[in-house]
């Protein structure tokens, strides 16, 4: 493994050195190759409304399979992968050569940015063996001036004297921002810092008065000699920032701050005794936040361990077979308090025992969770129907929980388009729309936008284009009367159409299976027609 000095293909900064591995090229090509797959409903558990999803099959393939319903939708990513530990697990193969982990971990890194909302962020759980080289590998994939921060996990609370000398006790949590400038965080909830304002005003609202005169470090008028200047105490006194032992001070605001206390009231003078001399001291008043906040710290030393985590697990999965892996379910919480908010997507590709899709669920947040093998339904599906059912356990009492909700169980079902571009016969109209939407607009499909039982999928948010599909005899029928085929029929009802849904000017993009109008035609209706399934990038 070696750093090079090659230009890596993303916008933030295309000089910095990369990862060079074997087969590094091919695997930047894989998320391409994967076929887009159907997602086949297996089971229902509770509220199926809610549009909660558990997933079974390769994550690889269930990723690109959900990126026409959602690109760009989700808020959050969690995701736990294997570690590379040189160490076999029951239910992972986390021996994988270091190139080979490389080149696993990139095609899903690729597909889940495209996933992420804007404003979204994603987190990944690493520790030491491939810890570094994942952050320069989403470096190269996010950006590195998307990176937000590591945290640091206390995974072990309770020494054991039998490990070596050093035995880590930690692990990482990258975090990087789909774009940083967007990504939104919240604080954490702190009352304590209310103790801090121990005066009322008028008003009745808590507040304390802070010195305007800077104290302690870069205190001097050299340090910020804007910040000196004579202020005006009530009875006309000229008033300079000054230390007692006669060095020029500075104020802690520039003039503008200053007005702005004043002009707002909080401004305050007092009088003090001074060598025997009554004078008069400048404060700035300071009112309580309405809801007192306080920013996370990067260490985490009070969400669980992972020797809590197993034990929630044994209660709620005593039969089966344990996960070493599990994390906590108040490491997730703090994750989703951090950067989520109620009603939002979250994601989780490597969902072990579906840890994150719990406590989604419990903190009232969307959720995807992708599993791949028996486990999804051994460990995952049953764990997910106790939590519907009010499971007392993990995060339960600190959130309130009592039961509720539901998701659907999906399978990895047929490629959507075969070896040779066909369709295949069990692809509905909906389906086809998605994938349409997506290639013509480059975002998740929205069926809101669509007309109902006609082929207008949607206009783009500019008004430019509007999108067209003929398929699944939308219009009535199979036959090229029917609505499959562009005919002049069919192209003065999609006219009509237009006309009524779209605004003045826009273009019309139109998918069917043949067209049977001239060219000329076509074009002094502002019709541009692809064919299905040939003209479809999706495959």
């Amino acid at each position: 493994m070696r750093s090079t000095g090659s230009q890596p293909d993303f916008e933030n900064d295309p000089f910095m050195p990369t990862l060079d591995w074997l087969n590094r090229q091919d695997a930047f090509t894989i998320a391409a190759r994967v076929p887009y797959r159907l997602l086949e409903p297996v089971s229902t558990h509770g509220d199926a409304a809610t549009g909660n999803l558990l997933i079974q099959g390769d994550n690889l393939e269930a990723l690109k399979a959900l990126l026409p319903f959602y690109r760009g939708q989700v808020k959050c990513i969690f995701i736990d992968p294997p570690y590379n530990t040189k160490s076999a697990f029951e239910h992972y193969d986390d021996n994988l050569e270091h190139a080979q982990w490389l080149s696993m971990m990139l095609p899903r890194l690729q597909l889940l940015r495209e996933l992420l909302r804007e404003d979204g962020s994603i987190w990944v759980t690493i520790d030491d063996n491939e810890g570094h080289y994942l952050k320069v590998l989403m470096d190269e994939v996010f950006g590195r001036g998307n990176f937000v921060t590591t945290f640091i996990w206390q995974k072990v609370d309770s020494p054991n004297d039998n490990k070596p000398a050093i035995t880590p006790d930690h692990e990482f949590l990258l975090c990087y921002g789909r774009s940083a400038g967007s990504a939104q965080f919240k604080k954490k909830s702190a009352e304590s810092l209310l103790d801090a304002y121990g005066q009322r005003d008028e008003q009745g609202r808590l507040c304390r008065d802070g010195l305007l005169k800077k104290n302690g470090k870069n205190s001097l008028r050299t340090d910020r000699p804007s910040m000196f200047f004579k202020l005006d105490a009530p009875d006309g006194t000229a008033v300079w920032p000054m230390h007692d032992d006669g060095r020029e001070a500075r104020w802690s605001h520039g003039q503008a701050g200053v007005n702005e206390a004043c002009s707002e009231g909080r401004l305050i003078w007092k009088q003090r005794d001074r060598l025997g001399t009554q004078v008069w001291i400048p404060y700035v008043r300071e009112f309580a936040p309405d809801t007192p906040m306080r920013p996370h710290p990067t260490i985490l030393l009070d969400v669980k361990t992972s020797q809590q985590a197993k034990a929630h697990q044994r209660e709620l999965l005593p039969d089966a077979e344990q996960f070493d892996t599990v994390k906590p379910e108040q490491l997730l919480a703090r994750v989703l308090d951090i950067a989520t908010d109620e009603n939002d997507l979250i994601l989780d590709s490597f969902l072990g025992s579906g840890t994150t899709a719990a406590v989604a669920h419990k903190m009232g947040r969307r959720w995807i969770g992708i599993e791949m093998g028996e486990h999804a339904a051994t460990h995952c599906l049953p764990r997910l129907q106790k939590v519907i059912d009010g499971e007392p356990g993990g995060i339960s009492q600190a959130v309130g929980w009592q039961g509720g909700g539901g998701f659907r169980f999906m399978c990895l079902g047929a490629p959507v388009f075969d070896a040779a571009g066909r369709i295949h016969a069990d692809v509905r109209f909906p389906t086809l729309a998605a994938y349409v939407w997506q290639q013509e607009t480059g975002t998740a499909y929205d069926p809101t936008l669509a007309r109902a039982g006609t082929p207008l999928l949607g206009v783009q948010p500019d008004g430019t284009k509007a999108h067209y599909l003929l398929f699944n005899g939308i219009l009535g029928d199979k036959r090229p009367a029917g609505g499959n085929v562009l005919t002049r029929d069919v192209l003065a009802a999609l006219l009509a159409l237009h006309a009524e849904a779209a605004p003045a000017g826009a273009a019309l993009v139109v998918y069917g299976e043949a067209v049977r109008v001239g060219p000329q035609r076509l074009a002094a209706a502002g019709v541009t027609f692809r064919q299905i399934p040939y003209e479809l990038a999706a495959r």
